[in-house]
């Protein structure tokens, strides 16, 4: 089975706008108008389609690490030490998906300005030229709100450009940038054509789901939720680590796995379009707010909805809240419209929900969280034979 690994990144950088829309105050389709610019700078470059290809995905992930960048903040670090993770982090992020051609540096360095007055001090020269597009895209749609220029401020615009060059803007990122942005590119970028304008220039990245990139995509996805909220630090990736022992215990094959893992790690990316503040109410929710909550299954079930051949993995994500007798959600499905792997996601998630430690209760053991699941088993919740399934397979890790 082969996955548009394009097509999944944007999903994953939509996912990311969100978190960046509610931290940051930053603008909608923010990722796609660096991507789809980034893309019209190297296509004036001359760059190759491979080229464009990795420029374009890490244009999509270049705020992938935002979520580890807030929470350092939460947590005290200075604002120069933060940005410095932000970019860090990003690039060994980026790293892990074995792009098709060299990104180094390219989200690391993405922040530096000509005159060295970044993060890392580096001047004109000292950086790659990938950084140097995503560098000059991100900070015009940064300060100037791409989405609403209209073609009366775009001489404006251009001249702002010129007046920064060899200050933020380094001469060839400037000169390319001059190039792409005339009147048609920026009315592309509004937010009623965005969406027509990535898929035209975001040129196609096919992947094999056996390949291990997948794996690491997966674990790259799951880290950037569970940085969300400090009180889910953990639970996409255990939720994927023990989709995986499942897998193998029931004899998957390789493929197999890999999609069941997936659909494990993205299970959760709904949650990045729910308030930080509702993910860390110590206390109870009230009606409104568990009704925000619940939102981030169906949340999900749509970010991954545009993705070809992923149907089986965004069902098996978005149904982990699904209940036997209908009573889940985000669509009240029955015993017979949930197939084995969305049961076998929703007994996983409740396993982890229920062992890790959360502000309203304590981290259980095994044979705790066993018994609750048995609970909700003998209440037509969940299906009985994966929890005994599940009790077998895990217990042996305690």
């Amino acid at each position: 089975m082969n996955i548009r690994m394009d097509t999944l990144i944007e999903a994953i950088a939509v996912a990311l706008d969100i978190v960046e829309g509610e931290l940051l105050g930053a603008s909608t389709h923010h990722g796609k108008r660096i991507a789809a610019l980034c893309s019209a700078m190297g296509r004036y470059l001359g760059l190759s389609e491979d080229d464009l290809s990795s420029l374009t995905s890490c244009a999509l992930l270049h705020d992938n690490a935002l979520t580890e960048y807030i929470l350092s903040e939460r947590e005290g670090w200075e604002q120069d030490s933060s940005m410095k993770l932000h970019c860090q982090f990003g690039q060994r992020n980026a790293d892990t998906l074995r792009f098709k051609t060299n990104i180094d540096g390219f989200i690391l360095y993405h922040h530096e300005r000509a005159n060295g007055d970044g993060p890392y001090g580096k001047k004109t020269g000292e950086y790659p030229l990938g950084a140097e597009l995503i560098g000059i895209a991100d900070f015009i749609d940064v300060s100037h709100h791409l989405q609403t220029v209209g073609p009366d401020r775009l001489p404006q615009l251009r001249r702002d450009i010129t007046d920064n060059i060899g200050v933020i803007h380094t001469p060839l990122a400037a000169e390319a940038m001059l190039a792409a942005l005339d009147e048609a590119m920026l009315l592309s970028l509004g937010d009623n054509r965005i969406l027509d304008t990535a898929n035209r220039l975001i040129p196609p990245w096919t992947m094999d789901m056996d390949s291990q990139v997948i794996l690491n995509l997966a674990g790259f996805v799951s880290h950037i939720i569970d940085y969300k909220s400090a009180f889910t630090r953990r639970h996409s990736a255990g939720i994927a680590d023990r989709s995986w022992i499942m897998g193998q215990y029931y004899g998957y094959d390789h493929t197999l796995l890999s999609e069941l893992y997936l659909a494990a790690s993205l299970h959760d990316i709904g949650k990045l379009a729910i308030p930080t503040q509702i993910l860390e109410k110590p206390d109870k929710l009230d009606n409104d707010e568990f009704n925000i909550i619940k939102g981030h299954a169906l949340k999900t079930y749509e970010l991954l909805g545009d993705i070809d051949g992923f149907e089986q993995i965004r069902n098996w994500a978005s149904n982990h809240h699904e209940k036997l007798d209908g009573s889940g959600y985000p669509f009240g499905k029955k015993a017979n419209e949930l197939d084995f792997n969305s049961r076998l996601m929703a007994c996983i998630d409740i396993y982890q929900a229920v062992s890790e430690a959360r502000p309203y209760h304590p981290e259980r053991d095994h044979k705790t969280t066993m018994e609750i699941l048995y609970d909700m088993a003998g209440k037509g919740y969940v299906d009985e034979k994966i929890a005994k399934d599940m009790d077998k397979a895990l217990s042996v890790l305690t």
